[in-house]
């Protein structure tokens, strides 16, 4: 067998992707304007919500609408122990405190029973993560939230020298809400469904991430969608992700290009996150063609299904009749391996020219969230998992022969190692 180069995760990136941003290059439009805007309303028709914003990142949205809603210090955000950083860091930005939950044993994602036994009254924001783009179990998430809205206190306004919630709208947010708020971090899910919706119409809020190695991307980028919400004027809502990512400015350079609309005010000295067209050039060739790449990735998911089932492995559940995977990552896991022999069989691959990853390390085993009183022995499920996780490429600038390639890898390397 000729040995082949199979990356990880390369984007794909065609002439329609190329076009459109030369597009972008030649209207003069470079920051955000036009395709950015026209990006936000075919995120949020893709999602089936009124508006969409698109800023330069998920940790990004994430962070703005924490912010929108007033979260800080004395209020908790409750996160999976079992995701990567970003789902957990945007709390510590606000200087709320993260609060982790382990896994449900012998899954990937959390106990259910263990989250419902963390909610008090300082919980003020639920992180499900719909992680390898499988829809969280949003229905389950919510009765449990339900059951536990009479804890629920709105934050209470921010002195005005803290950069929190000046305009008073968070308070009011979360009233309208009513209880915890569900705020998933869907890096992985864009273009999944549940229940035959599309996700980014369950939650409260979603981000996206539209990141180089994401299924569509904009090479750096995301987007925050919200239900409906009865009593909140989206407009304003909007308006405001606006003034928060943009510096706090009224206006952005769009719409200081109209005649006589120089004037700008700074409602408070805020951030600067806003996605610029040049990005938003790729995500719009991107979205013309994601049915496509959607289809394309289940189709490489079921083949790789077929190829290990006989296989010791553990093997992820992409499709069921109750919600559609992204099909984002491919994890796989080495059944009675350790992670030492499960590391052996990545460097295998790569010996091969087959580049596999690990979809994560939990966040109670790095030394940051240690240093924040983490502990591993508290999450012992989370550790089991990560210890013979492997990640294997599904990306659809593969072909098929790529994907033929890196199943008689999978299967080599495994006989060598391991039999």
């Amino acid at each position: 067998m000729e040995q082949r180069k199979i990356p990880f995760s390369p984007p794909d990136i065609t002439e329609a992707e190329i076009n459109e941003v030369v597009d972008a290059l030649k209207s003069g439009w470079i920051t955000t304007g036009p395709k950015t805007k026209e990006l936000e309303r075919r995120v949020a028709q893709r999602c089936g919500t009124k508006k969409a914003v698109c800023l330069n990142s998920n940790t990004a949205c994430a962070e703005m609408t924490l912010r929108i809603l007033g979260i800080g210090p004395g209020d908790e955000v409750i996160v999976p122990a079992y995701t990567y950083t970003a789902s957990a860091s945007v709390a510590s930005h606000v200087g709320a405190t993260i609060v982790p939950i382990d896994c449900e044993k012998g899954k990937f994602t959390w106990d259910l029973r263990k989250l419902e036994a963390a909610i008090n009254e300082k919980t003020k924001v639920i992180v499900p993560v719909d992680l390898f783009g499988i829809p969280a179990d949003y229905d389950s998430i919510l009765e449990i939230v339900e059951s536990k809205k009479h804890l629920f206190r709105p934050s209470q306004n921010r002195p005005e020298g803290q950069p929190l919630d000046r305009t008073g709208f968070g308070e009011k947010l979360q009233t309208l809400i009513g209880r915890q708020v569900i705020m998933v971090d869907g890096a992985h899910s864009f273009g999944g469904s549940y229940h035959g919706k599309p996700v980014g119409s369950f939650a409260d809020f979603t981000n996206f991430s539209f990141h180089a190695v994401k299924n569509l991307t904009t090479a750096e980028g995301g987007a925050v969608t919200w239900r409906d919400i009865p009593g909140l004027d989206d407009e304003e809502l909007y308006h405001l992700y606006m003034l928060y990512s943009l510096h706090g400015q009224s206006k952005d350079a769009l719409q200081k290009t109209q005649l006589g609309s120089w004037e700008y005010d700074i409602a408070a000295p805020w951030f600067k996150c806003n996605m610029t067209d040049v990005h938003a050039a790729i995500g719009l060739a991107q979205m013309r063609r994601y049915d496509d790449i959607l289809l394309r990735r289940k189709h490489m998911i079921e083949k790789y299904n077929e190829a290990f089932r006989d296989l010791p492995m553990e093997l992820p559940v992409h499709y069921t009749d109750d919600y559609q995977s992204s099909g984002h990552l491919y994890p796989i896991r080495l059944i009675g391996k350790t992670r030492t022999e499960a590391s052996d069989f990545i460097v295998k691959l790569a010996e091969r020219g087959v580049a596999s990853n690990v979809h994560y390390k939990p966040l109670p085993l790095h030394t940051g969230y240690q240093a924040m009183g983490l502990d591993p022995k508290d999450f012992p499920n989370c550790v089991e998992q990560y210890s013979n996780m492997v990640t294997l490429p599904l990306h659809t600038v593969m072909t098929d022969e790529d994907q033929d390639y890196v199943i008689e890898c999978v299967k080599d390397a495994y006989k060598e190692l391991f039999e």
